[in-house]
């Protein structure tokens, strides 16, 4: 079967975000003061071909941990679905 995966990297919370700083600061000077706290992350989409969802679900695991998030500064989130 083949699946979809939607991933979503952050960084966290607790880390500065330079990105999401300079974008908060490009608001007000656009006349949008009454946006803040905005944090840019990533937003990943692959496909797999597994058994299960439950497989995939794993290998999407994997692919997060050892390479599309750094875990010492990022958080990720994923949805998966059937393709």
């Amino acid at each position: 079967m083949r699946f979809k995966a939607e991933i979503d990297v952050m960084p966290l919370d607790a880390l500065l975000d330079p990105q999401g700083k300079a974008v908060t600061n490009g608001m007000k000077n656009i006349g949008l003061s009454e946006i803040d706290g905005v944090r840019i992350g990533r937003h990943i989409r692959l496909f797999i071909e597994s058994n299960s969802e439950a497989e995939a679900k794993e290998k999407v695991e994997q692919a997060c941990k050892k390479l599309l998030a750094n875990q010492i500064m990022e958080s990720y989130a994923y949805s998966i679905e059937k393709a």
